[in-house]
């Protein structure tokens, strides 16, 4: 956890916004926690194969459509 304080009742709140942003920068908790949010579960073989198949068959019905002028 990041604590800022104010260094004293002058300070502006900028100031105070800046050093805390630093801080978190500094401490890799932002880093850490994007990190987290990309894992993924590994798919399996066959999973990855059924979603290329669909998305392929979706694809080739897009272009389909355009080539025929079809929304």
């Amino acid at each position: 956890m990041v604590q800022v304080t104010r260094k004293d009742q002058k300070e502006a709140n900028e100031n105070i916004i800046r050093r805390f942003n630093r801080k978190v920068l500094q401490s890799g908790v932002l880093a850490s926690a994007k990190a987290s949010m990309r894992f993924s579960k590994e798919i399996s073989k066959t999973e990855r194969r059924k979603s290329a198949i669909i998305r392929r068959a979706r694809k080739e019905e897009k272009t389909q459509k355009m080539r025929l002028g079809v929304r």
